[in-house]
């Protein structure tokens, strides 16, 4: 945009109804994953509607960023909110998922009933190896970013080597990756200052609505009051719906572990997937680990954050324990109790802790903690990669065997390919899971 084009006014501010057609078209387009979804909102909301500035943008991307849950719906909740209170963080918290909810809550159940035709096996043949790539260049892209010294590197490792050969819990390897920072962050501050941004500040697109100096709106004022209020409403609001589900165990177990989950997604929804696995698979058994890996694939091929796998989760469990006697209503209750309870806490971050951060207008950095945890995390998600590749290459495997039956060297070829589409290629996610669904199919009608 040119100097002579840049608007010298704001545009108007749009109605709850305008507000709502964008963030539902938002839901449905929302696929490349968090980095994707934010440059999607970006370019909409900053560079073409003018709705929030730049600066604004990013103090919110920030304090997202701090946060426990996928930081771009909650980027997505604190600018609605900002501009339309309450009912705006509702409306685009919700229509952020929404449709994720609904397509792999329709997935879950055609999956159930026709998981087990020769057609949907091969299909599915096909895209295990290619989740083991998927999975494996998360790690890779995120140690890329987060392992710049040999400090961190050694805590990467320590927490591989802790969940894979220990079988250490997840929250028991970031809570001592915190420690480590803590300690690290004073002895040694060099090796854990955070760094990097999220994008280049000051670019000029004209006047927004929310402008580099708007004054917050009344309801983003802070006030002690209003946060201990706002923190009572929710802990009574999920308090109250825990109570309700007491009746049934299963439900009950689900809402407590996804609220754990919730503040447990700290380095994106790969960190949390070994948790939800060992608690999910493990612990609870609402599904199996194949199909855990299933569901991860349908769930990058879906639009909404990758951790809507607790939707897919969720439906199984409900089907798995029965919950209520008919299959689809049990299934669909599962989804509904898993996704709630995982996105609740988003909305009482951003809700109760926004006005604190508008009052405040700073630059908000990583802490020492932050970047040890975020260490952590790639040897967490590293592990979680050996584990689906372990489980596709020798199918038959089990702990106590672990590499019985036979070793089947087609899915390796698949995941090497796919890994180089994806590193050396720049692939999309979608359109290798894609090819290698498709290739899947074909084998089946030959072998």
């Amino acid at each position: 945009m040119s100097d002579a084009a840049i608007p010298i006014t704001p545009p108007p501010v749009p109605t709850i109804g305008e507000a709502f057609k964008y963030w539902l078209k938002l839901g449905f387009i929302s696929f490349g994953g968090p980095a994707g979804q934010i440059a999607m909102m970006h370019q909409e909301l900053v560079e073409r509607r003018r709705w929030i500035s730049e600066h604004r943008y990013l103090h919110a991307l920030n304090f997202c960023m701090l946060l426990p849950g996928p930081e771009a719906i909650q980027l997505a909740i604190y600018i609605s909110w900002l501009m339309h209170g309450i009912t705006g963080a509702v409306m685009a918290g919700v229509l952020f998922f929404l449709p994720a909810f609904v397509l792999l809550s329709l997935l879950a159940g055609v999956y159930l009933s026709y998981g087990d035709v020769p057609a949907v096996q091969g299909i599915f043949y096909g895209i295990k190896p290619a989740v083991v790539a998927v999975v494996l260049f998360a790690a890779w892209r995120i140690g890329s970013k987060a392992l710049k010294n040999e400090v961190l590197m050694a805590i990467a490792a320590l927490a591989f080597v802790g969940i894979f050969f220990f079988k250490l819990d997840f929250p028991w390897i970031v809570f001592a990756a915190a420690i480590l920072g803590a300690i690290g962050g004073k002895l040694m501050p060099a090796k854990f200052k955070a760094g990097g941004g999220h994008g280049a500040a000051g670019k000029a697109h004209g006047p927004a609505i929310i402008d580099d100096d708007t004054p917050p709106p009344p309801h983003a004022k802070f006030t002690w009051g209003k946060l201990v209020a706002t923190t009572v409403i929710f802990i009574l609001i999920g308090a109250v719906l825990l109570l309700l589900l007491s009746g049934s165990s299963d439900l009950y177990n689900m809402g407590e572990f996804f609220t754990g989950a919730a503040f447990l997604t700290i380095g994106g929804a790969y960190a949390v997937l070994p948790y939800v696995y060992q608690g999910a698979v493990e612990h609870y058994g609402w599904l199996t680990g194949p199909q855990m890996m299933d569901g991860l694939a349908l769930g990058e091929t879906t639009p909404g954050p990758l951790i809507m796998i607790v939707t897919w989760v969720g439906y199984m469990g409900g089907v798995t324990k029965s919950v209520l006697g008919n299959p689809v209503a049990a299934g669909i209750v599962g989804a509904a109790v898993a996704t709630f309870f995982t996105f609740l806490p988003s909305f009482f971050f951003i809700i109760a802790g926004g006005p604190m951060i508008e009052s405040t207008r700073g630059e908000l950095k990583f802490t020492a903690p932050l970047t040890a945890i975020t260490a952590a995390v790639v040897g967490v998600i590293l592990n979680l990669a050996v584990f689906f590749a372990w489980h596709t290459f020798w199918p038959q495997a089990t702990d106590t065997t672990p590499f019985a039956g036979p070793f089947d060297a087609i899915p390796v070829v698949i995941a090497a390919a796919s890994f180089v589409a994806l590193w050396k290629y720049k692939a999309d996610i979608m359109k290798v899971i894609g090819i290698c669904a498709a290739l899947g199919l074909a084998l089946s009608f030959i072998r």
